[in-house]
């Protein structure tokens, strides 16, 4: 039975509701009067149901990629946040076929980085410009405890290196305990994010052999149990290609409802990656693949679905695919990412076999920046919800109301302006200047836009970290 309040997994994410609502898709999906009615209630930019949604996703309505567009303007602006994934160790325990990290590969390097590693690679990270990791780690309780995890998140923090520093560390690892998550919440993480790879029970058993992760119900109730840790900032993911698409849609959308409904509090971010090439791993192998124009369908109609999340991109997707998923909804996306244990400190010796699959955007930070600014939007590297509590209820409900661009907008302009005085590239420096005038004059309180200017002012003369 489907309950979306219920804090189990097959109740929440119910196998024959998401069955039924392929079901009604497809019946519906040449229904020209339900499909007007529920685009009349996406215009109200309040968000969709799993079911309307999924009509939508499989009909030829128009309208769609232009209210996409639209609704990503008046929730997130130009801005597009940036971040980097930081891999603290590959050692791991589990079985997943579609990972190269699964215990049963042999040849991959294992690597685990010790605090003065780790350290070096912050350092590397500071010097490209990056404010915000995200923390990856394989699921191993010998080699990766959660007291290494914790550790390293305080080394992470407390390196101020130059004008350097990493404001956000955001967490992906392995489903835990709520005891866990509180540390996790103590050690002031940003936000816990797990991808559920598949919501399709047998298809995830079958991916997931062995290993602590072969438990569906544990690992899909652990954003609960992150919500009942203290940590009120979750992200959500699946990994495409894995099972039907339709099938990892509405099922996506049925988990944030779960959250809405018990919380009070959606995803923070939704991820939408889709499955490539690795050590050992052939994604062709997988009868699930999906094209470019149905990928940038799914984008757009979690985007009409779900207004107030963020959306990420990671450097899986090559440079012109990231530029169409920009356009249509995603808010965040990684740049100069590595994907190995210890890559960023000594890139000229990245061993590929440590890495966890195949970067299909090489480009530098520098060069990304750039590329936004060309494309008119405003790069940005800020933190401050983080660091001032808009967390959780509180941000949802100012980003619901479209009122976080009083903040997002003035502080990304403040963020942008630190990367360019401390690691921007004089081309990056060139194009950037009629950028900032053109961002400086759409803020409207012109009390704040004095601010913002002041503040300009005192970045070029050494001082950081200003947040509204």
């Amino acid at each position: 039975m489907y309950n979306p309040k219920s804090t189990k997994a097959e109740e929440f994410i119910s196998h024959q509701e998401v069955l039924d609502t392929i079901e009604y898709a497809q019946q519906n999906k040449n229904n020209k009067e339900l499909i007007n009615k529920i685009m009349e209630k996406a215009r109200l930019k309040k968000g969709l149901n799993h079911r309307e949604a999924s009509v939508l996703l499989v009909s030829d309505c128009n309208e769609i990629f232009s209210l996409a567009k639209e609704i990503k303007e008046d929730f997130y602006g130009n801005r597009i946040v940036l971040f980097a994934p930081l891999y603290l160790s590959n050692y791991c325990i589990n079985g997943c076929t579609y990972c190269p990290f699964h215990a049963k590969n042999t040849h991959i390097t294992r690597k685990k980085m010790t605090q003065e590693e780790i350290k070096n690679e912050v350092i590397a990270l500071q010097d490209m410009g990056h404010k915000r990791l995200a923390l990856e780690a394989g699921e191993d309780p010998v080699n990766n405890p959660i007291e290494y995890i914790l550790e390293s998140i305080n080394t992470i923090y407390s390196i101020k290196h130059k004008n350097g520093a990493i404001r956000r560390v955001n967490v992906n690892i392995a489903a835990t305990t709520v005891e866990n998550y509180k540390k996790l919440h103590e050690a002031g993480i940003g936000t816990y994010i797990l991808f559920q790879e598949t919501y399709n029970k047998e298809s995830y058993e079958k991916l997931h052999p062995t290993g602590p992760k072969h438990n569906y119900a544990y690992h899909t109730e652990a954003m609960d149990r992150a919500m009942q840790g203290g940590i009120d900032d979750v992200g959500i993911g699946v990994l495409f290609g894995l099972e039907n698409y339709m099938y990892e849609f509405a099922a996506i959308l049925m988990h944030a409802e779960h959250l809405e409904a018990l919380y009070g509090v959606g995803p923070h971010t939704i991820s939408v990656p889709r499955i490539r090439k690795a050590d050992d791993i052939d994604p062709t192998t997988f009868a699930n693949g999906i094209d470019d124009e149905t990928f940038k369908k799914i984008v757009a109609v979690i985007r009409i679905a779900v207004p107030y999340t963020g959306m990420i991109i990671s450097t899986r997707e090559n440079k012109e695919c990231r530029k169409d998923l920009l356009e249509l909804g995603v808010s965040q996306i990684s740049g100069g990412s590595k994907t190995s244990v210890g890559g960023y400190y000594e890139p000229e010796k990245e061993d590929e076999d440590s890495s966890q699959f195949e970067i299909n955007d090489n480009r530098t930070l520098d060069e990304v920046v750039n590329w936004l600014m060309e494309l008119n939007y405003l790069p940005s590297f800020c933190t401050a919800c983080y660091g001032n509590n808009r967390t959780g209820e509180r941000f949802m409900e100012l980003c619901k109301d479209q009122q976080i661009h009083n903040f997002c907008h003035p502080n990304a302009i403040m963020t942008l302006k630190e990367y360019l005085t401390d690691y921007a590239s004089d081309k990056t420096k060139e194009t950037s200047k009629n950028l900032l005038l053109k961002e400086i004059e759409k803020i409207t309180d012109e009390k704040r836009k004095q601010i913002v200017i002041q503040n300009l002012e005192k970045i070029e003369q050494g001082l950081r970290d200003f947040k509204f």
